[in-house]
């Protein structure tokens, strides 16, 4: 009986078995960012409640100056501006009482290691949603860069950053020196300086106080009134400034805005109504708040993702130097000279404008990720 010949088992064929056979993976953990997070979960109520709560701030603001303005027309004439301060500091101390009960981001929860507060936050955000969260770990993710203050100063956006910093200083500059202008100049009625030698009051003396420009006109209800109009003007071109940083461009609308902003303040100085003096008022609260807001979102634009917040942190850092400054001109200068207040206002608005006009990157019509 013929038996059938064995095949030799060689070395090479064990190393093409083995070559052939596929090891064994072991399955990497599923894992996901905040980002993917937010991803996945997707628009739905929660969104809609934070867009109302965060648009409404803009309106929390104009209520807030439109409150203390009629607060001040029943307290002062009553018990007095202490009592005033007194009651304005409230809702500062309700609001820092209720910091407490205001839940972290995930975000901030995540860098910090705390990923069940992190995880916490999400499904709160998924179960208002009416969603699902991902499958797999909250973990951080690694971030190629951070932004330093020298990026801000590299040769590609150093003249956009210094530019960006002289607009912020001088908007923020006009926009408290307006509003502490517009109250000298009614407390003083020095709108065409008729009256400039003859409503110093004095109490009592030859003492050294008495021969202080003290200026102790208080407002008249009219004056009050005068203050509600001209503070609701900082919405009203709301409408006009959206569409001109969408038609014009960015840095052409904070031009317009910035030059029109210089002339009003020229215009306080002439001669006018009572209903004219208004005007100019409600021109330039309705104006600087339009400034505030172009520079805000040029500022939010300009700069790439690893550099935006760093730079928008600089720019209103300048922006309190700006508020700093503008009551010694409002109040101090403007006791020396009416017009001499008001070159400078108007001048460093023109300083703005042309610094705007000469922007060297405009960032309309395109996206965050393309301004690199």
């Amino acid at each position: 009986m013929a038996t059938k010949p064995t095949e030799s088992i060689t070395i090479l064929s064990l190393r093409k078995l083995s070559l052939g056979t596929a090891e064994p993976q072991v399955k990497e953990p599923k894992t996901f960012t905040v980002e993917d997070a937010v991803e996945t979960i997707g628009f739905g109520r929660f969104h809609i409640a934070l867009f109302l709560i965060m648009g409404s701030t803009g309106v929390f603001w104009l209520a807030g100056s439109l409150l203390i303005i009629g607060l001040a027309s029943v307290v002062i004439p009553t018990i007095g501006w202490r009592w005033l301060i007194r009651i304005a500091s409230i809702p500062g101390i309700i609001l820092i009482m209720a910091f407490k009960f205001i839940p972290e981001s995930a975000r901030f929860n995540v860098s910090t290691g705390n990923t069940q507060a992190a995880v916490a936050t999400l499904e709160h955000i998924a179960k208002m949603n009416r969603s699902v969260m991902p499958e797999g770990k909250l973990v951080e993710p690694v971030l190629e860069k951070r932004g330093r203050f020298a990026d801000l100063l590299d040769a590609k956006y150093l003249r956009t950053t210094l530019q960006i910093w002289v607009i912020w200083l001088g908007i923020s500059f006009a926009y408290y020196g307006v509003i502490l202008a517009s109250a000298e100049l009614l407390e003083r009625d020095l709108v065409c300086g008729s009256k400039a030698d003859s409503e110093v009051v004095v109490t009592g003396g030859d003492s050294g106080e008495s021969q202080s420009p003290c200026y102790c006109h208080m407002f008249a209800p009219s004056d009050y009134r005068t203050m509600i109009i001209s503070t609701i003007g900082e919405i009203a071109l709301n409408p006009l400034n959206i569409l001109g940083i969408n038609f014009l461009g960015r840095r052409l609308s904070l031009s317009i805005t910035m030059g029109c902003t210089a002339l009003f303040f020229l215009l306080l100085n002439i001669c006018t109504s009572s209903a004219g003096l208004i005007g100019f008022l409600f021109m330039l609260r309705a104006l600087v708040a339009a400034n505030f807001n172009t520079i805000y979102i040029y500022t939010a634009e300009v700069y790439p993702t690893t550099m935006r917040a760093l730079g928008m942190g600089i720019s209103g850092s300048l922006c309190r130097i700006g508020a700093m400054v503008a009551p010694f001109i409002s109040q101090v200068l403007m006791s020396a000279s009416i017009l001499g207040a008001l070159c400078l206002f108007s001048s460093v608005c023109v300083v703005c404008a042309i610094s705007a006009f000469t922007l060297p990157i405009e960032t309309k019509g395109r996206t965050l990720q393309q301004i690199k």
